[in-house]
């Protein structure tokens, strides 16, 4: 991690003057620093406060580079809200107050002091004396300290395996060790996020328990205030710096990753045996190293004749078998080629200081073979490399893999100046866009998936963020489990995640823990299988065969829900796997639960986390939950230990919500598009209009009763106590008499 900032140089900014307002910003003057602070409200429930020297914050005309490098971080610039300002003079401050609707932003004049308030009610608030921070010169520092309370409880922030509080931690932006992702936000109804590529330090807590630290290195300190509930936090996060788009039906199926050195023909055996199994198959995930790439001596990209000698006879046997290919690629040229030597000539690669190509060493990708980093900076060869993409895609290739958050040193520059923090920020950015302007930025509406675990500011605009892969025992899976729901409490819709781990040895991995694993696996946005012994199915008996087989059952069933989930984080940002602090704020009990999720809306899952069929499971407050597997009806805010056999699991319908399922298929190539629904599940009286993919249901309520549209020829399982009456398409539910 880089050391810790010096901020003894930082001066607190004080003696606060007004300047003008506009109906969307109000400026002023800070006369101790020489410095210029703006308040926006940028949208309802969203305060935009930016500071720094006047010509940095009001340039004549912003370079085309500064306006690209904005959109990389927001997808709306412009603001939306409207407020008005007052000025405020009572016994403890004087300054002014600046309303947007039910919010209010108090700021302090001398020292600078902002709360926010809504509804009379105080939400967040700064520390008195240390608000914020400016230290100039070359290396302009600034440095912000929100209040905290024994009430906030800190979520978001990137990936951890750990606690999903992320009280008492620290976290540096571009320390790729960190996982670190630029959204926070408290269960009190407030969230922050700096718009930056620069380094950004998180102190959450760590040096002073009643403070959140923030220290930016840039020249412009550009921070949004959120207020709100932390799913209506997540929408307007989301709205402000992008979304992701659909991955299509066929990705939604069942992925098997190859193994290290496997062929061709022995992993296109095991998707055959799976098919003769009866289990659910859709994508093979072809291993490291790249499948193709530039040629020695020319710009073109070549398949790797020693692995595929005829993509277009792969392409159609994949076809014919209803698989879809999804592989790896790098954005690079190998060194010690004739390509190499005349890009570095030309300025096409990341340089050092002496104008001399980074050569990082072999990694899995490129065959253990040093290469250097394409500058896709430079317009040319990002727009170069998206036209090779889009041709390997035009052959067959479906979904690329690519990880590209390298450890690039401070003497490299890129051509726009970049280096340092700000490049190793930018770099994997710009590697994702390019890959997803490949794979779908030429269709319309943009569905493809692009797969990485890199994380870096805007991540949440890409599908799908790849999980962990940390062993094959009880600690592993809960690993994984706990990085998906700290990736959605940062806004990132899908984690997917891998059943066990192909690097590491297979001895912990009993048919129970197997079975477990599968179970949470199907109940969340997507998994892979690994294609090494001791991984697959069939290396277990024929017992834990038909668990398998089960599993992959409800799995394919559960497509259009899952994909419904998918297509509302596309309009809201919500996350496919939510946590408890997510979905249940103000339940404080709950949120004590965190192996325990929301899949979507409707559904509460709580997986078997350690070995025996006895679990505890806590039902949240607010409501009462049906239990899937006995159709009992529990109230909300009590806990119940569940009996689990490896053919259950403890999973709850949320009151008022509905299921849709799809049929059992062993391929998403079965599925009838016209009609991808099945079976409707009712837990209790419908109240909302269920989850499903192109949201081909609506529920009315009309006199006491329930109306739904668009259940035509599927079965409805209604709850205990209603009573179904259907003519043709609509339905009506009622108590039953």
């Amino acid at each position: 991690m880089p050391p810790k900032s010096d901020l003894e140089h930082v001066t607190q900014l004080a003696d606060l003057d007004f300047l003008s307002s506009k109906s969307m910003r109000a400026e002023f003057s800070a006369d101790n620093a020489g410095l210029q602070l703006q308040i926006e409200a940028h949208a309802p429930g969203v305060y935009r406060v930016r500071c720094a020297k006047s010509d940095a914050l009001q340039p004549e005309k912003a370079s085309a580079r500064v306006k690209a490098r904005a959109q990389m971080l927001l997808a709306r610039e412009d603001a939306v809200g409207e407020l008005a300002v007052s000025s405020v003079t009572d016994l403890s401050h004087e300054g002014w107050r600046i309303e947007q609707g039910d919010l209010a932003l108090e700021i302090a004049r001398s020292p600078l002091h902002i709360s926010v308030w809504r509804n009379d009610e105080l939400v967040f608030s700064t520390v008195d004396g240390a608000t914020l921070g400016h230290a100039g010169g070359d290396a302009p520092l600034w440095r912000f300290c929100a209040d905290l309370d024994g009430d906030d409880l800190l979520y978001g922030a990137g990936e951890s395996a750990g606690e999903l509080d992320r009280n008492g931690s620290r976290l540096v932006s571009d320390d790729a060790a960190a996982r670190a992702l630029p959204l926070v936000w408290s269960t009190r109804g407030w969230g922050l996020y700096l718009n930056t590529l620069s380094r950004v330090e998180h102190d959450f807590g760590a040096t002073d328990a009643g403070q959140y630290q923030l220290t930016l290195h840039d020249e412009i300190f550009d921070l949004f205030i959120f207020i709100g509930e932390p799913a209506e936090i997540i929408n307007q996060y989301t709205a402000l710096t992008g979304r992701a788009g659909q991955p299509g039906l066929p990705l939604m199926g069942v992925w098997l990753d190859q193994a290290k050195g496997q062929s061709l023909d022995d992993i296109f055996q095991v998707a055959q045996n799976f098919r003769a199994q009866q289990w659910g198959l859709d994508v093979i995930n072809l291993a490291p190293p790249a499948l193709n790439g530039f040629q020695a001596d020319k710009p073109a990209f070549e398949w790797d004749a020693s692995r595929i000698t005829d993509m277009r006879e792969l392409a159609g046997r994949c076809a014919e078998a209803n698989l879809q290919l999804a592989g790896p690629t790098f954005p690079g040229v190998l060194a010690d080629t004739e390509l190499f030597s005349d890009w570095e000539d030309r300025g096409w690669l990341l340089i050092n200081d002496d104008s001399e190509a980074l050569v990082l060493p072999g990694i899995d990708v490129t065959g253990g073979k040093p290469f250097g980093l394409l500058d896709l900076t430079h317009k040319d060869v990002y727009k170069l490399w998206v036209e090779r993409q889009r041709q390997s895609f035009e052959d067959g290739l479906v979904a690329p893999v690519c990880n590209a958050q390298f450890d690039i040193p401070d003497d490299i520059t890129a051509r726009g100046g970049e280096s340092g923090p700000l490049l190793r920020t930018l770099y994997p950015m710009l590697v994702r866009q390019a890959l997803f302007d490949a794979v779908a930025g030429h269709k319309t509406p943009q569905e493809g998936v692009v797969c990485s675990a890199d994380l870096f500011p805007s991540v949440q605009r890409y599908a799908w963020q790849t999980g962990p892969r940390t062993g094959n025992g009880w600690q592993a899976m809960e690993h994984t489990l706990r990085t998906a729901l700290s990736l959605g409490n940062s806004s990132v819709p899908v984690q997917t995640h891998a059943l066990g781990s192909a690097d590491h040895p297979t001895d912990d991995m009993t048919p129970e823990l197997y079975i477990r694993w599968l179970s949470m696996c199907v109940f969340s946005g997507n998994f892979s299988f690994q294609a090494v012994p001791g991984l697959l199915p069939s290396s277990f008996d024929e017992a834990t065969q038909e668990l398998v087989r089960h599993w992959l059952q409800w799995r394919y069933r559960l497509v259009p829900y899952v994909l419904g989930i998918i297509e509302e984080a596309v309009r809201t940002g919500q996350p496919v796997q939510r946590s408890m602090a997510l979905a249940f704020p103000t339940d404080y009990v709950a949120q004590q639960w965190d192996t325990q999720y929301m899949l979507g809306p409707a559904l509460l899952v709580a997986p078997v986390v350690q070995p025996g069929n006895k679990v505890q499971v806590y039902l949240p407050a607010g409501g009462a939950w049906w239990d899937l597997n006995t159709g009992w009806r529990y109230e909300g805010g009590t806990t119940w230990t569940v009996e689990a056999g490896l053919d259950t699991l403890p999973l709850f319908g949320r009151e008022g919500h509905m299921l849709c399922l799809g049929p059992t298929v062993q391929h998403s190539g079965e599925f009838n598009s016209a009609r991808i629904l099945d079976e409707v599940w009712m837990f209790g009286m419908p109240e909302h209009s269920p989850v499903v993919m192109r949201n081909k249901i609506r529920v009315m309520q009309m006199q006491g009763s329930s109306y739904i549209k668009g259940l035509e020829g599927l079965r409805i399982l209604p709850s205990e106590g209603l009573e179904v009456k259907r003519r043709g398409a609509e339905v009506r539910i009622s108590r039953a008499r």
